[in-house]
């Protein structure tokens, strides 16, 4: 039997919110909430917001929460005012003054040059000039998913002016190793050393100014590039920020990228390598922050995002409704841009049990297939069929025919084009058809939080852990109706949350569709599922140790959760800390001593093929 990827550990930050126990998913659907769970999700966000003189129980406390939050009117740079560089040829005869230092060399050819004074010239020409004149536009698209006015990830650490999705994968790594209620020191003693992995990267890598926006653009706006840059900028960087500065494992670590599915990819990345025995403990994890004009600006003129007009005439409005710019499933324009950092932590079942972790669920499989040839490199194609049918195929063999009907659902990726609405509800529709399954609830999170890239499939999972703990499924709510080309005959897609029975629903999908044809499918089991098999795997007895040890575990967990937001904790970031050299290391034929570590790494292996020699 193979080891079953246990979910010990989630957290990381979008646009509603801490992801950790589960503060993001309840901002979704937090009028569905008792009071008291209402109050802890608005006290969460107010402190994070840096808003700790405001009482979080007024009412325009909370709406100034309610809409600083999610997709919104974009807060992260003027709308009204992106800086162009427009192209202008001036005409001879040309005279104009310049410092003497900002004199191009070599000249170019028709200039005269005639000093002024010391530091001032008069160039005359004889030759047209090419320039660049400044230029203020207006964006023609003012919606995306930020994470909460107020929250200032690079505040909170050294950041030494590190790109924000690097300052984001800081602070959601940190959650989301702390959420489990073990410390980055106990987490090492647990295994030897290459039994850690970490496999995370960006879709896109660091685009901002501090990276390789402005490795790519400082030559042609007069400044140089510089070493962070060029480094900083690299996608698989998030993963090496965990590695260096908050893990300080010298595990395996893979950056996959896998365009919008990249978060399934790096958990079927971890979930392999659990279930083949060679790694015990896995952080998976994504970030990403293209809420940035050059990038919008770019999807734009792809087609693929909601302009502004076109909301406005989905509307029939003069004003663009920037809270309800995804729409999936619906009549829509386009997707969202957004920024956010997932983070997942996991471990072999017997690693889980025996250390007293938390069971948060577990991960079935995640399938992932291409497309085939292609008509164009950004359209679908019959990859993502494959991949859901293999997950339901695998539910149905875990959880029995009744169980894939009636305790499963899928949350879709959902993006808000209208390619998406009907390419997608095609295959949720026939799929459902062929597994005899009536009506199947579909969610579609990114209606609320936007379209982050690679850690997409992270915000989608964020909302599956959340139902299991409060039973309700946040519903489509950006939408007041399905659009005629949407295939839905065997599927529900509601408009408003779904209460659910937590315990009646032991599996969730998480899909995930990408350019390029990457598509993955991920199959996740309920912490009642999960604990039921690992009853059955372990005995009781085994069981009830468990329970114990988790007492210490979940209290810690906890006492993490309550300081979290209150500026008590900071992200975990060691820089220069405990950092090693090859004199530092213990060596001996069997076994490689780290110090750090409290087991040394196993040299004495097996011949892998033995049987051929």
């Amino acid at each position: 039997m193979k080891p079953l990827p246990v979910m010990v550990g989630f957290g990381g930050i979008n646009p509603a919110g801490r992801l950790s126990f589960n503060h993001a998913y309840r901002r979704l659907v937090v009028d569905n909430l008792s009071s008291g769970k209402q109050a802890r999700t608005f006290a969460s966000l107010a402190q994070l917001m840096g808003l700790p003189d405001r009482n979080a129980e007024q009412e325009d406390t909370r709406n100034y929460i309610l809409n600083h939050t999610l997709i919104r009117k974009i807060e992260l740079w003027d709308v009204d005012a992106v800086l162009w560089q427009s192209a202008a040829q001036l005409k001879p005869p040309l005279t104009f003054v310049l410092p003497k230092k900002q004199l191009p060399d070599p000249l170019p050819s028709g200039w005269q040059v005639d000093a002024i004074n010391d530091q001032e010239v008069r160039v005359s020409g004889d030759e047209a000039l090419r320039v660049l004149l400044p230029e203020l536009r207006s964006s023609r698209v003012t919606s995306a998913g930020q994470l909460p006015t107020g929250f200032e990830p690079g505040k909170l650490y050294a950041s030494r002016n590190h790109p924000r999705g690097l300052q984001i994968t800081v602070y959601g790594a940190s959650d989301a190793i702390r959420s489990t209620g073990f410390n980055v020191q106990q987490l090492k003693d647990l295994v030897e050393p290459d039994q850690i992995a970490v496999y995370s990267g960006s879709a896109m890598g660091q685009l901002d100014a501090e990276a390789y926006g402005g490795l790519l653009q400082n030559p042609m706006t007069g400044r140089r590039p510089t070493s962070k840059q060029t480094a900083l900028g690299l996608p698989e960087m998030p993963g090496d920020f965990v590695n260096a500065y908050v893990l300080g494992s010298v595990g395996e670590t893979a950056g996959i990228i896998g365009a919008c599915a990249t978060f399934l990819y790096n958990v079927k990345r971890g979930i392999d390598d659990i279930r083949s025995g060679s790694k015990r403990i896995v952080v998976v994890g994504n970030a990403e922050a293209p809420v940035l004009p050059h990038i919008i600006e770019g999807y734009r003129v792809m087609g693929a995002l909601a302009e502004d007009e076109e909301l406005m005439a989905l509307d029939n409005s003069n004003e663009a409704d920037n809270r309800r710019a995804c729409r999936p499933f619906s009549s829509n324009a386009g997707f969202t841009v957004a920024e956010s950092s997932t983070w997942l932590v996991l471990m072999d079942d017997e690693l889980a049990v025996q250390s007293g972790a938390q069971i948060l669920g577990s991960v079935a499989d995640v399938f992932v297939n291409a497309d085939g040839y292609k008509k164009s490199i950004s359209g679908p194609g019959i990859g993502n069929y494959l991949t859901v049918a293999k997950a339901m195929a695998t539910a149905r063999a875990i959880l029995g025919e009744q169980g894939l009907r009636n305790g499963t659902y899928m949350q879709a990726h959902g993006t808000g084009t209208p390619q998406n609405r009907v390419t997608e509800s095609h295959i949720f529709n026939e799929l459902a058809k062929t597994f005899v399954i009536p009506q199947w609830l579909v969610g579609a999170v990114k209606c609320y939080v936007g379209h982050s890239m690679a850690p997409a499939g992270g915000d989608q999972l964020s909302t599956v852990l959340g139902a299991w703990q409060d039973g309700v499924v946040p519903g489509i709510t950006t939408i007041d109706h399905i659009a005629e080309d949407v295939h839905h005959s065997h599927l529900q897609l509601p408009m408003q949350h779904v209460e659910i029975d937590p315990q009646a629903m032991p599996g969730a999908f998480v899909n995930s569709k990408g350019f390029g044809g990457n598509n993955a499918t991920g199959l996740f089991l309920s912490p009642f599922k999960t604990l039921e098999m690992l009853r059955k795997r372990w005995g009781a007895d085994a069981m009830q140790r468990h329970q114990a040890d988790n007492e210490a575990v979940a209290a810690a967990a906890q006492a993490y959760d309550a300081k979290a937001d209150s500026g008590e904790i900071l992200p975990i970031y060691q820089f220069g800390e405990g950092v090693l050299d090859g004199e530092d290391l213990t060596l001996n034929p069997d076994e490689l001593g780290v110090p750090g570590f409290a087991n040394p790494v196993n040299l004495a292996l097996d011949n892998p093929y033995g049987d051929m020699n």
